[in-house]
């Protein structure tokens, strides 16, 4: 088992795509930079090269919208590394094209070829994320997500580098190569690709839809089928948004506002890539190699807070011009706009690679490429409406670019908070993650292999403290309904938690029948929908730090509905000021230890007919000793 992202980049079953995609998005870049090379080379008129920097994003983003229903079947229908060969010959033909409209300078050929290579990116793009979680443990869909988009990120980057660099290196063969220099990379990526072992079709006996517009309203109404991949397909959209405006504003701001040149735009841009690409691989750290989409609103505060900065780091022009690389690190504050373009990179890190993760873990396997089919048709209309809106908030209303900064500093914010109230399980998520991991030292033992990554269980766990059920929150990657006295429930302002966490209040028979009868039909409507039920079967806190016996509820509600159920054992909270040790009526008491161990222990799902005392002799193991 891999026991980081690093160690996929070794193995035949991730290395080979890793490449292959890392090749087509340098390509891409190599290809787009190029025709702008080629119209300085062909000395171009400004009107001309205005006319291009228009037409070229519009044409190849164009695709996006028409065929990415059409992709999305495609990929769900045929084998995926057999499509991924497929898209890799179309690159070399397409190339191929390029590379006489290149030689010829026949810029109508060039925008064909571009148009072309939207075509071959919207057939690739369901395919590039649909293929991880057939290739990856759920365990390493955070690590090899963020290796994807670090290799993204660093492509794009060189690419652009490179591709603007053909006709400066090349002088007089300049068309010569890069005509060679695009078709020599795409055949190196068709090498690469088959190189890539089988992954078999989402839904191999699909029918395909060739009609676009209808098929188009198909995937999109799919795609939103699900509350929190819906609003992940938003997240990630947003991030589109936000990447388009730093694109087309950089190369504006290095000069206006920084001082720079050219160089100095690659600068800026390189500082934000390397942030991303940072944040990306930080991601598998911070998440304990689980899906952790407690780091999105992490992320999505933080890059509003760096943009902020941005802001008040330069918020006009600056009378120097033409500053290179190191001119600029001598103007003052230069240091902040550095830690600032960096910080949002890699905020923007932590909030797109675990909203792809989760995207890939909560949609079933028959409907993945389907659905970031529809993920790329809204990430296209999102990238349309930043361009736009840059164009007309800049010429229009007159909006200098460090405003445009601060406009989507408070347009993010407002976003964040708008998607994690819709959604609150990403905010509850990211609470219970940010306080056990700065209240405890938490190790976690076979939740990995044990909780069941899709499909109804039952959990089970020993009771310590008034902290469990966040610990095991923070500690488990899917969300789990637990189930908690209604007293506990009721608390002020607790209350406000407890019910965006959809936890379950119960009571005893003799108490309130009723509301007792409401739980169990609740808990029973849960795992019908394929969740996960958490459970304290003592019925209490410990008084002890022992485990008391388990009573017969947890019977009940797997005689109703016969499904998995996991044993959990907690150890190292008795010691916490939120149990009942050494306390009288349960008054809390100053921690003996910050950041104390803990550990969380799983073991294997038991069968449905498991008796509530076989359970609590299964958890009394896991636990082992006494604390």
């Amino acid at each position: 088992m891999a026991q980081n992202q690093f160690q996929l980049l070794k193995q035949r079953r991730f290395l080979p795509f890793f490449a292959t995609q890392c090749f087509g998005a340098f390509n891409d870049n190599v290809f787009r930079q190029a025709i702008i090379g080629l119209l300085f080379w062909m000395e171009a008129t400004p009107d001309q090269r205005t006319l291009y920097a228009s037409l070229a994003p519009a044409i190849f983003i164009l695709p996006y919208f028409l065929f990415s229903a059409i992709a999305g079947q495609i990929a769900e229908k045929l084998e995926k590394s057999r499509l991924i060969r497929i898209t890799t010959s179309m690159e070399i033909a397409i190339m191929s094209l390029a590379a006489i409209a290149f030689v010829l300078q026949a810029l109508p050929l060039l925008l064909v070829a571009l148009f072309l290579t939207g075509v071959q990116s919207t057939l690739f793009g369901p395919v590039k994320y649909s293929i991880l979680p057939s290739v990856l443990r759920p365990e390493e869909l955070t690590g090899g997500n963020g290796l994807v988009e670090m290799g993204t990120s660093v492509s794009i980057l060189i690419g652009m580098i490179a591709g603007g660099m053909i006709f400066e290196l090349a002088g007089a063969s300049g068309p010569w190569a890069a005509g060679g220099c695009v078709i020599g990379l795409a055949i190196a990526g068709n090498l690469v690709s088959r190189m890539i072992p089988p992954a078999g079709a989402g839904a191999p006996d699909l029918e395909v839809n060739w009609t676009p517009s209808p098929e188009t309203v198909a995937v999109l109404r799919m795609a939103r089928s699900r509350l929190a991949v819906r609003n992940s397909i938003l997240g990630i959209s947003w991030f589109w948004f936000v990447g388009t405006v730093f694109a087309t504003q950089l190369p504006d701001y290095a000069v206006l506002n920084l001082g720079g040149s050219a160089t100095l735009y690659v600068f800026a841009l390189a500082l934000f890539s390397i942030g991303t690409g940072a944040g990306s691989m930080l991601c598998e750290k911070l998440s304990a190699r689980t899906v952790e989409i407690g780091l999105v609103p992490l992320g999505a505060f933080g890059m509003s807070a760096f943009l902020f900065d941005l802001y008040f780091a330069r918020s006009g022009v600056v009378a120097a011009s033409g500053l290179d690389i190191a001119g600029f690190l001598r103007e003052p504050g230069s240091w902040r706009i550095v830690a600032d373009l960096v910080g949002i990179g890699v905020f923007t890190g932590f909030f797109v690679v675990p909203l792809f993760a989760l995207v890939q873990t909560r949609t079933p396997k028959d409907e993945l490429s389907r659905t970031i089919g529809a993920l790329n048709i809204q990430n296209s209309a999102f990238v349309v409406a930043a361009s736009v809106s840059c164009l007309l908030l800049r010429q229009w209303a007159g909006w200098s670019i460090p405003q445009l900064f601060l406009a989507l500093a408070v347009a993010n914010t407002l976003v964040a908070i708008w998607i994690f109230s819709i959604v609150p399980e990403f905010l509850m998520r990211f609470l219970s993650w940010v306080l056990v991991r700065t209240l405890y030292r938490l190790r976690v033992r076979g939740v990995e292999e044990h909780v069941p990554d899709e499909g109804p269980a039952v959990l089970v766990c020993n009771h310590v403290s008034y902290v469990d059920a966040l610990v095991l929150s923070a500690a488990i990657p899917r969300p789990v309904r637990w189930v908690m006295y209604h007293r506990i429930f009721d608390i002020p302002v607790l209350r406000w938690i407890f019910r965006n966490a959809r936890a379950i209040p119960i009571a005893g028979a003799r108490e309130d029948p009723a509301l007792m009868q409401r739980a169990f039909d609740t808990i029973d409507a849960v795992l019908a929908e394929g969740e996960l039920v958490g459970i304290f079967p003592e019925g209490a806190l410990t008084k002890d730090g022992g485990i008391a016996p388990f009573k017969s509820g947890v019977e009940r509600i797997l005689a109703r509905r016969p499904v998995p159920v996991v044993p959990l054992a907690l150890r190292g909270l008795w010691a916490s000021m939120w149990s009942r040790r050494d306390s009288r009526l349960g008054r809390m008491r100053v921690p003996r230890r910050f950041r104390a161990h803990v550990e969380l222990h799983a073991g294997p799902p038991l069968p449905p007919t498991t008796t509530a005392a076989e359970l609590e002799a299964q958890v009394r193991h896991l636990r082992g000793s006494a604390e």
